[in-house]
């Protein structure tokens, strides 16, 4: 096929073959081309058919890979044959897709493609299916003006609305922040800087196998 499908028939079709999914995700993870190990960045790889994953022949713990190993299909037990079909739909119905007809659309139940929408909404916010690696960092900070800085009028309003009491990160906003080293960052809101808050955030956005550095904040722990 010498072009990308541009029907829901067709993008079933051709997904469905394995060598399509793999041109594919190769077309749009390396510019040039060429398979790199996702966990050195080794080129010195090579296809296992029989098993459909690559092999890394650079020394590391982990050498067989398959595409899925560092994008936000990764830990998912659905097949490219359904991530990508999923991928082509949301990026093509302009008034959006609910997760019940995605689930009608590709045979698969309505947890699933809940689950699907998130993650793939999640890429087309920042842009790539990838997630960091390497060498991460996370950290949060407050954001919003000081008390004493504030007008008479907004530190009264604040003070009504109850915004200014226990101490001076009261009412004001949590951004976490997640960047990898020599390469790209992403933040953002968070309720609070509680564990359940911080950590799923890590899992989302962070490849597994990736060096983490945080502060010693105990939700990071």
């Amino acid at each position: 096929m010498d072009k990308w499908p541009e029907t829901l028939q067709e993008a079933i079709q051709y997904f469905a073959e394995e060598a399509n999914c793999n041109a594919f995700m190769i077309a749009i993870r390396w510019a040039e081309g060429v398979v790199r190990c996702p966990h050195c960045d080794s080129d010195n790889v090579t296809y296992l058919p029989s098993v459909r994953r690559w092999k890394c022949y650079s020394k590391h713990p982990r050498p067989q890979f398959s595409l899925k190993v560092g994008t936000i299909f990764e830990d998912s037990p659905l097949g490219l044959d359904k991530w990508l079909p999923a991928v082509w739909l949301i990026c093509n119905c302009k008034n959006g897709i609910s997760s019940y007809e995605l689930s009608r659309d590709l045979k698969i139940t309505q947890k699933s493609t809940w689950f699907m929408l998130h993650r793939i909404r999640l890429a087309m916010k920042t842009g790539t299916f990838q997630k960091l690696s390497g060498e991460v960092e996370a950290d949060e900070t407050f954001v919003g003006g000081k008390a004493h800085l504030m007008n008479r009028r907004t530190k009264e309003r604040q003070i009504a609305r109850g915004k200014l009491k226990g101490g001076g990160t009261v009412g004001k906003a949590i951004v976490m922040g997640l960047l990898e080293r020599h390469g790209k960052a992403r933040v953002k809101v968070v309720p609070n800087s509680r564990r359940f808050n911080l950590v799923p955030e890590i899992y989302k956005h962070v490849e597994e196998g990736s060096n983490l550095y945080t502060d010693s904040l105990r939700s990071y722990s």
